[in-house]
């Protein structure tokens, strides 16, 4: 894709970091850059000043416990306040959600995974439709080994092969009676990785790469977070301190 080869350029100097160090930097420059939008193009004198309404709003449905009905009226105040501030966060919103959503799919493609280095053993699988049985064959390049052989049973709708090869990008077909199917697979050196899960139709119904999910922060004896948990900490924090620096409201 187009814009995962130019995010690559963009972004290749972090290439060359851990994960830990590439997923904080971004993290940081994604809430600077969302900060930014949000103080150019949102009336900020009105921002603060819906935000000390709603908070006082609170503070006083707090005081009114005990009287219900005008609770409920301040309740009522408080949302179309809370409302207004909502409208008026929705341009920033808009002008960032796309190249978010893009930065998030390249992350996804960088740091999700363990790459496969060359002669380490992987496994492909295949998954069939419900009904599929008997056999299933796998061909690879000279550069590859099937290391349990190619020919597979089908087994719970899924049938599994051991490979191993040298460094490059691999073809391989997956065929199931009058069916083929195509299949790539990038062993490197460094980390780079192809997306894991292919769809496909017929009734071999996708084909996936098994990698070993990348740990970016490893944090607890299961070294729980990836880089999404990574990121969402880490961008929480810095969005709360640049807001108070900044003073964005």
């Amino acid at each position: 894709m187009a814009y995962y080869d130019f995010l690559n350029i963009l972004f290749a100097p972090l290439l060359k970091l851990p994960a830990l160090a590439a997923v904080i930097i971004l993290s940081f420059l994604v809430s600077l850059i969302i900060i930014l939008i949000t103080k150019f193009t949102t009336d900020q004198n009105l921002m603060k000043r819906l935000k000390e309404e709603i908070k006082e709003h609170q503070k006083q449905i707090k005081e009114m416990k005990n009287e219900p009905a005008k609770a409920m009226q301040l309740q009522k105040k408080a949302m179309e306040v809370n409302m207004k501030y909502m409208t008026h966060s929705l341009k920033p919103t808009l002008i960032t959600f796309i190249p978010i959503i893009l930065i998030f799919g390249w992350m996804s493609s960088t740091f999700a995974y363990e790459g496969i280095k060359p002669g380490q053993e992987f496994s492909v699988t295949a998954f069939f439709d419900k009904n599929a049985n008997g056999s299933a064959e796998i061909t690879v390049p000279d550069e590859m080994t099937a290391i349990d052989g190619k020919i597979k049973k089908i087994e719970d709708s899924k049938a599994s092969w051991k490979l191993k090869g040298n460094e490059g990008e691999h073809l391989l077909e997956i065929f199931y009676g009058n069916e083929k199917q195509q299949h790539s697979v990038l062993i490197s050196s460094g980390d780079k990785y192809l997306p894991p899960m292919k769809k496909t139709n017929g009734a071999i119904k996708s084909i996936q790469t098994i990698h070993m999910k990348k740990t970016v922060l490893p944090v607890g004896y299961k070294d729980w977070f990836g880089w999404l948990g990574t990121y969402i900490i880490f961008s929480l924090a810095f969005t709360m301190i640049l807001r108070k620096i900044m003073k964005v409201y």
